[in-house]
């Protein structure tokens, strides 16, 4: 039977209300979409009117038709919308009706496939998705590739400026310019490529370095301080090939990493100047946390970022060095570092932290040190905690002390920490000691020291040195020492025992009327507090005598007693200091809700002893250096001399110019040194 004819009018008018219906989707006006029987009468119409016999085979006539529809869609709808708009609004309206287009050709490609399949194949045509795509190259792109253009730097010129805007376009922009670059690659001979990169870095990255890299809002800076990584590493990426390239970059890291230090130590003299002192040792102890996190973060910026390269880390090193050498209210950083320490390791410090953590933090302090130019004060307090961590049973972890010093030995040398590990190893002994004297007690019972006693036994050379004065013990106190001294001997006769009292700790009862309290106090306090046994009543002079203490150490010890937190002292008259006129009784009326209290003694200043101990050890330290120099060198110049001290002391301490010009001054004196006759400024060695 056949097939009905479709007329092209009647066949086309057919497959414009398909087009219609498409175009009105595209324009996202209310419309249903294709269904399958619709989309296969379409499909199915064009199929018809191509293979009817001549002359109602319209093949070439829907070919062309197709394109036209294209045409009359982009003129009437899509080129109007387009001219309205301007800038970021009109690159919006091009991406759009660019993914439009995309479907429309699509759908009509589908409608029109049976052209595709017999018709362009046997004539060779460009096929129906080229011939779509084609259209709205010609009369869209290249009508407003102009104005595209000028918009899409614009936009560019606006984020550099800093304004958010629509980075999807920038990105579609980006795939642009990598095809294009593959094209490049395709299109120029090899030997053009070298040229060409050196010629367009040194137009992006060397004309407009100082642009990209100083922008306030892209700009190196903007990107350290907004974390941008993945950004960072491309300005490595981009600058690394140009030679001294990276000295820019280097430069504001380091002028951002001390920009960043000093903020903090700055936030942290602030907070510690309107706080109470003890409010100012924690601001301290956040500060130091608050440096490891800060250099934590930069040191992965020098290896993620930077890929280690030596210039980062010198730039690191030099801006930690900056503001790691300041102080905050009063205290230097060698001696925050450690106090941080101590906290870390005494028992009950702020931080409670696991042992991996505990390690890993002792292990970024140690890094912070290598910063830090007064080393050997850093080792003088921290010596001196350390010995309040051993004596007192302070420690937390024997294990955790052990590894921070072989850390610092790695960092600082043998040197460093030669008394610290002898303290250690003292302790020890100290223990077995203990364990013997124990046991000679036991073994010798006419010998009885009358009060449970405990000695550590220390080497003098390793330790702070502490003052040991001539206490006048109480007799019960006199008759234990002679026991010990009495085993001692039997151990050694080589080693001669100094007592230092100032150290040690008592426990004893107290009998008050209400009940018996045991008092934690000193050896100076229970001394002190001992000879109320026999009087009961004390003048200040003559508790001064009976103990042989000077001033200072007797008004911290009778205040700790009478007019502190626990008054175990009564005094008169009752004020709140000390005065060689006052006079002391036994408090019998004590009490308190424990019955086991400690009664502290005020804490000394030994900032300032420690400070002068250092400065000591300086002095030493210079004029065996200068010695040590001058012995193999014989005769040298004043300016050559005072840069060979500074480079042989500085891994240790910042040596002062003016101390060592005194220490010269000092050794001339004494014979080690003498001016040259006929030049004052150079130095000769006497042997």
């Amino acid at each position: 039977m056949d097939r009905k004819i479709i007329e092209l009018d009647q066949g086309w008018e057919y497959m414009e209300n398909g087009i219609t219906k498409l175009k009105r989707i595209l324009e996202g006006l209310p419309e249903p979409h294709f269904s399958p029987e619709e989309y296969m009468m379409l499909y199915t119409t064009i199929y018809n009117m191509c293979t009817q016999k001549p002359p109602h085979d319209y093949s070439q006539q829907l070919y062309d038709k197709y394109r036209e529809a294209f045409e009359e869609y982009i003129t009437s709808t899509v080129l109007p919308t387009l001219k309205e708009k301007h800038d970021e609004f009109m690159l919006r309206e091009l991406v759009r009706r660019w993914l439009n287009h995309k479907v429309m050709v699509r759908w009509l490609s589908r409608f029109f496939h049976y052209l595709d399949r017999y018709f362009i194949a046997r004539r060779s045509l460009p096929a129906l998705n080229e011939v779509g795509l084609a259209c709205f190259r010609d009369l869209v792109y290249q009508e407003v590739k102009v104005n595209a253009r000028d918009a899409v730097i614009n936009l560019i010129d606006k984020e550099r400026e800093g304004e958010q805007i629509d980075r999807a376009l920038l990105k579609n922009a980006e795939e642009c310019l990598k095809r294009e670059r593959d094209r490049v690659s395709h299109y120029l001979h090899i030997s053009s490529e070298q040229k060409l990169v050196e010629k367009v870095q040194d137009e992006l990255l060397v004309v407009n370095g100082t642009q990209l890299l100083e922008k306030e809002q892209s700009g190196c800076r903007a990107l350290l301080r907004d974390d941008k990584v993945e950004d960072l590493s491309r300005m490595y990426r981009l600058y690394h090939k140009i030679p001294k390239g990276l000295d820019p970059v280097s430069t504001i890291f380091k002028q951002h990493v001390i920009a960043e230090g000093t903020a903090l130590v700055q936030q942290a003299d602030d907070a510690a100047s309107s706080q109470t002192p003890n409010g100012a040792g924690v601001q301290e102890q956040v500060l130091v946390r608050k440096i490891i996190e800060l250099h934590d973060k930069d040191m992965a910026y020098v290896v993620d970022c930077f890929l280690n390269h030596s210039l980062f880390h010198k730039a690191l090193k030099e801006a930690f060095e900056v503001f790691c050498n300041k102080t905050v209210s009063g205290s230097s950083s060698a001696e925050l570092l450690a106090s941080f320490c101590d906290n870390i390791l005494k028992k009950g410090g702020s931080e409670k932290l696991s042992d991996e953590a505990i390690e890993e933090t002792l292990e970024k302090v140690v890094k912070l040190l290598a910063y830090i130019s007064d080393k050997d004060l850093f080792a003088e307090f921290y010596r001196k905690k350390l010995a309040r961590r051993l004596l007192f049973d302070r420690s937390a972890n024997e294990e955790h002390e052990k590894s921070i010093l072989t850390k610092l030995k790695q960092q600082c040398g043998a040197q460093f920490t030669s008394k610290m590990e002898g303290m250690v190893t003292d302790l020890t002994l100290a223990r077995e000691n203990q364990t013997n004297f124990e046991d000679y007690l036991r073994n010798n019972t006419n010998v009885n020291p009358g009060i449970d006693l405990t000695v550590t036994v220390l080497t003098t050379g390793f330790w702070p040195s502490y003052k040991s004065f001539d206490l006048s013990l109480p007799p019960e106190m006199v008759k234990c020492v002679e026991v010990f001294k009495g085993f001692y001997e039997t151990k050694t006769k080589h080693r001669k025992l100094t007592w230092i009292y100032s150290l040690g700790t008592c426990n004893i009862n107290g009998k008050f009327e209400s009940k018996t309290i045991e008092l934690i106090v000193s050896t100076y306090q229970a001394a002190a507090l001992l000879l109320f046994n026999n009087a009961d009543r004390l003048s200040y002079s003559e508790i001064m005598t009976q103990l042989n203490l000077t001033h200072d150490d007797l008004v911290r010890l009778l205040h700790s007693l009478s007019c502190a937190k626990y008054k175990i002292l009564s005094k008169e008259p009752n004020t709140k200091t000390i005065l060689p006129t006052d006079n002391f009784e036994f408090n019998s009326k004590f009490t308190d809700r424990m019955r086991r209290i400690k009664i502290p003694l005020p804490p000394v200043d030994e900032r300032r002893r420690v400070i002068e101990d250092v400065d000591k050890d300086r002095r030493y330290a210079i004029d065996a250096a200068i010695v040590r120099i001058m012995k193999s060198r014989k005769v040298l110049g004043h300016q050559q001399l005072v840069m060979e001290c500074v480079e042989q002391l500085g891994r240790m301490f910042k040596p002062d110019i003016k101390a060592i010009k005194k220490r010269m001054e000092d050794l001339i004196t004494r014979d080690y040194l003498e001016r040259d006759k006929e030049n004052p400024n150079v130095f000769r060695y006497l042997a």
